[in-house]
């Protein structure tokens, strides 16, 4: 995943920009050169025991803690910071995708990753800029240009695992220039196996295509893409000893057009339309005793972008404004719902002035303060405070250090299954007096890049004042329960790269802690907002040690805070290996071997519910 700096030292291929080394030394802040930070904080990409998806890999960084039933690519709840599931959003383009019933199908988003840039982890500021929904994190990923390319693999594995998957690109000049180009681009990939432990098998299918034309300026994207995943898994959302099933199906139709113009300026406008349904059994082996059925619709429009004013009064300073906005309204269709909540539009607008000034010796200081507002046709509307100072020096010999302090409010409110259904039976009980989640997130981060090793710290203090959490009482044993908390959570992150002549070596550790006030008496176990980990260590390599082998390795090591609800030990380490081997003889050929929970680890990742097996898996692949 791409390092992570504030928004205002992004570039603007992202919507934000970071400034580095210069070539040469200037006190013009016009001139400073603009570059993209592409260190990676995992080793792995792909995923082991099924194709890759937008979260793939995605539990070995250290910003991010993925809480996975089955698999990452069959449920994944990605929550940032130590928030929970419903508190992170996906964004693709300017535009934040949304479930409205659960957070847990965020993540339900059928796009080829090769489609996508690599994935930016906003928090704080860039958060409450760009977010929409999503009060602690957002994971956000570009539209890539389209390039004549492609891949066709097969796989097998232990657990009857098979796969299979092709994809193609071709980009082509219109005209007799190359100042516009148009490009085709499709995927459609398979995989299934009987799972890593009993009653965990799964089949999933998904299909992607979408057709780009790009300018020197522009690029437009016209996208659609359909999944269907079944996965069965124990325990899945309940914690009484049955086998349940999911069956989802995922449409998302999408346009994206994005500008630049004028001086380092440029506007994106994204608009989709998704289409989710989900079939949940509660026993696969009793059907009838429950099962739902859930259809959720989501229509939105999404406006972001920079505008770039430069010499203001000299050429020393830079005048510039942040913007996003976001419209959003959706429906849903439920068997197990009450039928007095089934729609909701939303509408986000954020505005973040930006001023910098050149200071002596290649140094740059940067303000930025403005607010957001949220408002829903259904729920109280509210204003939040953005701001931060950033500070950057550039040093000869192509190393920079940065520093900086934000202050950063944003809100949101529950989904249909928090807030939608019934509140005194049933195995998950709304509660229908929650109010709007609100974040308050203070940071201060100490960056520093080197010409070939990079190091990141940042500590920060969140304050969420009724969020909404999911609850388990030893009074109420058959029913978890919506009920909002105030807590506040301090942490620290440490992050360093290291980039050698045939290696590349990764190391973060991160620490989290919380003080929780849930006002009720009942509360004795957290399924999300107290399953976190207290400490965590993540450890990666890349090796080339000849040009025919490579060997990737990822490491997590994690001491989880105690839960009455986990069965087993609170530590856990994973590793996830894979060689991959490319014969000379024949161009574009690799061999891939993976395996993933190398070590057997049983550790539960949601508290209750059984942790993954292990998987091995050979890939035979072929690339153009």
């Amino acid at each position: 995943m791409t390092r992570v700096i504030p928004t205002a030292l992004l570039t603007l291929s992202c919507s934000i920009a970071t400034y580095s080394a210069a070539s040469e030394e200037t006190n013009d802040v016009n001139e400073i050169e603009k570059i993209t930070i592409e260190s990676s904080v995992t080793a792995n990409k792909d995923a082991v025991g099924t194709f890759v998806s937008l979260v793939s890999n995605l539990e070995y960084d250290p910003r991010v803690d993925l809480q996975s039933r089955n698999m990452a690519e069959a449920q994944a709840d990605v929550t940032i910071r130590g928030g929970i599931f419903e508190n992170t959003g996906f964004r693709v383009g300017s535009a934040t995708l949304l479930d409205p019933q659960t957070g847990h199908y965020f993540s339900e988003i059928p796009i080829a990753p090769e489609m996508l840039s690599e994935p930016y982890v906003l928090a704080g500021a860039d958060n409450a800029l760009y977010g929409m929904n999503s009060s602690v994190g957002t994971v956000s990923f570009g539209w890539k240009a389209i390039e004549t390319a492609g891949s066709v693999s097969i796989g097998a594995g232990n657990n009857n695992f098979n796969l299979h998957r092709i994809h193609s690109g071709i980009s082509m000049p219109m005209g007799d220039t190359n100042d516009w180009t148009l490009g085709f681009e499709g995927e459609y990939s398979f995989s299934e196996s009987d799972g890593t432990i009993d009653n965990g098998d799964h089949d999933f299918k998904r299909l992607s295509g979408r057709v780009q034309l790009v300018s020197t300026t522009s690029q437009t994207d016209l996208f659609f893409g359909s999944q269907d995943k079944f996965l069965g898994w124990p325990n899945m959302y309940t914690p009484f000893n049955v086998n349940e099933t999911e069956d989802l199906t995922t449409q998302l139709l999408m346009l994206n057009h994005k500008q630049d113009y004028g001086t380092e300026s440029t506007f994106e406008v994204s608009a989709y339309t998704r289409d989710h349904k989900d079939h949940y059994i509660f026993s696969r082996e009793n059907p009838a005793a429950f099962e739902a059925f859930h259809e959720t619709k989501v229509n939105s429009i999404a406006f972001s972008g920079r505008h770039h004013l430069s010499n203001l009064d000299s050429q020393y300073k830079s005048f510039a404004l942040n913007y996003s906005s976001q419209y959003m309204e959706d429906e849903i269709e439920s068997t197990t719902l009450e039928n007095n909540f089934t729609s909701r539009k939303y509408y986000k607008v954020s505005v973040l002035p930006e001023y910098t000034m050149s200071l002596q010796d290649d140094q740059q200081l940067t303000f930025r303060l403005g607010a957001a507002y949220d408002d829903t046709n259904r729920d109280d509307s509210a204003v939040s405070l953005i701001g931060d100072i950033i500070w950057n020096s550039i040093n000869g010999y192509g190393t920079a250090q940065t520093i900086y302090f934000s202050y950063a409010e944003a809100s949101q409110v529950a989904g249909y299954t928090a807030i939608g259904g019934s509140n005194t039976s049933g195995l998950f009980r709304s509660n229908y007096d929650l109010e709007r989640e609100t974040t308050e997130n203070l940071e201060l981060g100490f960056i520093l890049d080197g010409q070939n090793w990079d190091f990141d710290s940042a500590i920060f203090y969140r304050k969420d004042n009724d969020l909404t959490d999911w609850t388990y009482s030893l009074n109420s044993t058959s029913a978890r329960s919506a009920n909002p908390v105030d807590i506040e959570t301090s942490g620290l992150e440490l992050l360093g790269t290291k980039r050698l002549e045939s290696a590349e070596f990764i190391a973060s550790y991160t620490f989290l802690s919380k003080s929780e006030d849930y006002g009720i008496t009942d509360a004795d176990a957290s399924f999300y907002a107290l399953n976190y980990p207290d400490h965590r260590i993540t450890l990666g390599a890349i090796w080339h040690p000849t040009g025919m082998l490579e060997f990737r390795v990822d490491n997590e090591w994690r001491k989880q805070e105690e839960n009455i609800l986990r069965n087993g030990d609170d530590e856990a380490l994973f590793t996830h290996l894979t060689l991959k081997v490319s014969p000379p003889q024949v161009q574009g050929l690799e061999v891939i071997f993976a395996a993933d929970n190398l070590w057997n680890e049983s550790f539960e990742e949601i508290p209750g519910t059984p942790g993954r097996g292990q998987q091995f898996t050979a890939t035979l692949s072929y690339n153009w």
